[in-house]
Order: C-alpha cells, then sequence, then structure tokens
C-alpha cells in the first residue's frame, strides 16, 4: 500500500505523545479549554513549520543572492503567506 503524503495541517489525525511543562499545559488549558488543548497545539506547530519553511527559503536566497534587507524580508514574508492561501495548501514537511 502506498503512503500518502499530506500538506502541513492536512490529512486524518495521528495521535502522537506530546510532554509539556505544566505550566505551559494549565496556560493553554486556561485559555482554549480541554477541548480545545489538540488543536491550539496543532496550529501552534503548524504556525511554527511555516516559518522554518520561510526561514529556510530566506536562508538559501541569502546564501545565493547576498543579504536581504529587512523590509524585503517583511515583504517575502507577506508574498509566501499570499501565495500559499491563494493554494490553500502548505508544502509537505520533508
Amino acid at each position: 500500500m502506498a503512503e500518502s503524503t499530506y500538506s502541513i495541517g492536512e490529512g486524518p489525525a495521528t495521535r502522537v505523545s506530546l510532554s509539556l511543562p505544566e505550566g505551559t499545559a494549565e496556560a493553554i488549558r486556561a485559555r482554549v479549554g480541554k477541548g480545545e488543548f489538540s488543536s491550539f497545539i496543532a496550529t501552534a506547530v503548524e504556525r511554527e513549520l511555516r516559518g522554518r519553511i520561510l526561514d529556510e527559503y530566506l536562508a538559501d536566497y541569502e546564501e545565493r543572492n547576498g543579504p536581504l534587507p529587512e523590509p524585503a524580508q517583511e515583504r517575502a514574508r507577506q508574498v509566501f503567506d499570499e501565495v500559499f492561501a491563494e493554494e490553500e495548501q502548505w508544502p509537505a514537511a520533508s
């Protein structure tokens, strides 16, 4: 059976074991409630992955072309978000 590839934020839910400091877990529960805990964690992890993908892209660009000024970095982030919002997906995790 072929293994499916899903983009970030896609696919069926899968159970994973996660350890957090108790204070962090309590702060999450206090803000979103017990029923939304997993959704909160998934959203935070997806945001982190997307940020890392962008950072990798920018690092590659700078390696090939030299330093990118801060305003250009911010614009790149905006464009990156717009493109993937239009596509309604992010690249598969690698």
